[in-house]
């Protein structure tokens, strides 16, 4: 078991990154291809992995699909890489999530908005912190996105209460804000940047004081994702800015085509280096056959994975 501090120790440095989850031609979850999948990308180097996120379609998810997600990631990536979990959700969902990553080996959860329902401050900050109190064992990272919205404030008095309150993810890209917490919050959390695409945020949030982020293309080219956070740690300008100018923003044209992209690009890059994952599960839509064309051409561009 990992304790709520060793987390915070493995969360604060390296890059981390959050699977896809496989589905067959029918949407229904594939255990062994999703295995495969983590066994491919453990030994690249990331930190840690996301299983049941938002790339991993967490939203689309039955509670056995759930189930099955968080089992196969723990097993598969046991003393290799941790496993953080998705939950989200109405509070008293998010809480059964939680503690079924609990109770299947996950390291850590990582808590995403309620959806829909607007709230305010203290609202949400009681969602977090029955969660937290319903996981006392394990880490709690809370997404900061949506309507899921923290200030400086409420995290503040979250961090009296919630000593399993570990990491803030931010997904939101308000640079006030984020200055502003992490300024008050000094190193009480691990800060981990969220936004989608985040190596294109990467050396801002770096200057913010948030060196690491997670990164969606790390799903199908690793290798280059990889070589952009060495890059963007040692402040190498020449490799971040041509990758951004020859894939990152390409890339970016493409997803910003139709809402839902940020998910569905990325299963499409893993079914063009021959990873495929299946179609994702709507209200979400794949690519084109023209965009995949188009992603190929990028991911090519790059060479050997």
């Amino acid at each position: 078991m990992t304790t709520p501090q060793e987390l915070k120790a493995i969360v604060s440095e390296g890059l981390l990154s959050f699977p896809v989850t496989d589905f067959d031609s029918n949407g229904n979850f594939r255990a062994d291809t999703y295995a495969a999948r983590l066994e491919w990308l453990a030994p690249y180097g990331a930190t840690a992995l996301f299983a049941a996120g938002g790339t991993g379609e967490f939203f689309s998810l039955t509670k056995s699909d759930y189930t099955n997600v968080i089992r196969t990631a723990t097993e598969t990536c046991k003393g290799k890489v941790p496993i953080l979990a998705g939950a989200g959700g109405p509070t008293r969902v998010a809480i059964e999530y939680a503690q079924e990553a609990g109770r299947l080996g996950a390291s850590g959860v990582l808590l995403m908005p309620h959806y829909l329902t607007e709230a305010p401050q203290e609202g949400i900050a009681a969602h977090v912190e029955q969660v937290c109190n319903a996981v006392k064992n394990i880490g709690v990272i809370v997404y900061n996105r949506a309507n899921s919205k923290l200030n400086a404030d409420t995290l503040e008095r979250l961090a009296d209460k919630c000593p399993n309150l570990i990491g803030f993810k931010d997904g939101v890209g308000d640079i006030e804000s984020m200055v502003t917490i992490r300024r008050r919050m000094g190193d009480r959390f691990s800060y981990l940047g969220g936004l989608p695409t985040a190596e294109v945020y990467a050396a801002a949030y770096k200057a913010l004081g948030v060196p690491v982020y997670s990164s969606a293309v790390f799903n199908f080219i690793p290798k280059t994702a990889m070589a952009f956070y060495r890059a963007i740690a040692a402040d190498d300008h020449a490799t971040t800015g041509k990758l951004l100018d020859e894939f990152f923003l390409p890339y970016l044209a493409i997803r910003n085509r139709r809402q839902g992209y940020a998910v569905s690009i990325v299963k499409a890059g893993a079914k063009l280096v021959g990873r495929d994952a299946g179609p994702v599960r709507a209200p979400l839509t794949d690519l084109t056959e023209d965009e995949m064309a188009q992603l190929d051409a990028l991911i090519k561009k790059l060479g050997a994975q």
